[in-house]
């Protein structure tokens, strides 16, 4: 299974709202202790482990965010990934702070980055893995607002967010999207009870590598 997140290479794009996805995939790292190496071929850094006893690659393309489809192109033809073993994790503008969305399936709506990634491969079939980073006011403003950082004040949601997108990222792994699908895809307000949720992830993962399924 091919696990992407999207975002922009470069320190000046650091932990803004647009990069939301590499901040998940970097979490990700230090869970399963994957190390990204940069593959100038793939045109991207990307990493090779387990989530349980399925083999996975961590991604994090390293073209600008509206030419992540060249690079999903070269690595979904080298890897031969099905799109129904891809996940693309990026930020969405009309989800509220901090919400999840998984999708068998989607278009790219204003999301160029994704828009380029179903030109590049001939199809939407990918898990499409949404994180809700809020929208601006003025909607002329979208451009300026998904580049800008997150404010001190919306930082703690954004950190339980990416550490939820983990889990839900296992779970797709582990037990499924329509699992997944079925535990994460709540109302902001429905969160409290996640805690729940994660533990049982958690112990869907540890079991899974007990038993060696």
């Amino acid at each position: 299974m091919l696990i992407v997140g999207l975002g922009n290479p470069g320190r000046e794009f650091y932990l803004t709202r647009h990069n939301i996805g590499f901040e998940v995939v970097d979490v990700l790292v230090q869970k399963t202790k994957i190390k990204l190496k940069s593959k100038r071929k793939y045109l991207s850094l990307i990493g090779t482990g387990k989530i349980g006893e399925r083999e996975v690659i961590l991604a994090k393309p390293q073209t600008y965010m509206n030419q992540s489809g060249v690079a999903l192109r070269l690595l979904v033809e080298e890897f031969r990934v099905g799109l129904n073993d891809l996940i693309v994790i990026y930020d969405d503008l009309d989800l509220p702070l901090g919400q999840l969305r998984i999708r068998r399936s989607g278009s790219g709506g204003s999301h160029k980055g994704v828009i380029s990634i179903i030109e590049a491969l001939k199809g939407s079939e990918f898990i499409h893995f949404r994180i809700g980073i809020g929208s601006p006011e003025d909607r002329d403003k979208r451009t300026e607002y998904v580049l800008s950082k997150f404010k001190e004040d919306e930082r703690e949601a954004v950190e339980k967010a990416i550490e939820w997108a983990t889990y839900a990222v296992e779970e797709i792994v582990v037990s499924g999207v329509a699992v997944a699908m079925n535990r994460f895809n709540i109302k902001s307000q429905d969160y409290i009870g996640l805690t729940q949720k994660i533990k049982s992830c958690e112990r869907s993962v540890k079991l899974m590598t007990f038993f060696g399924m």
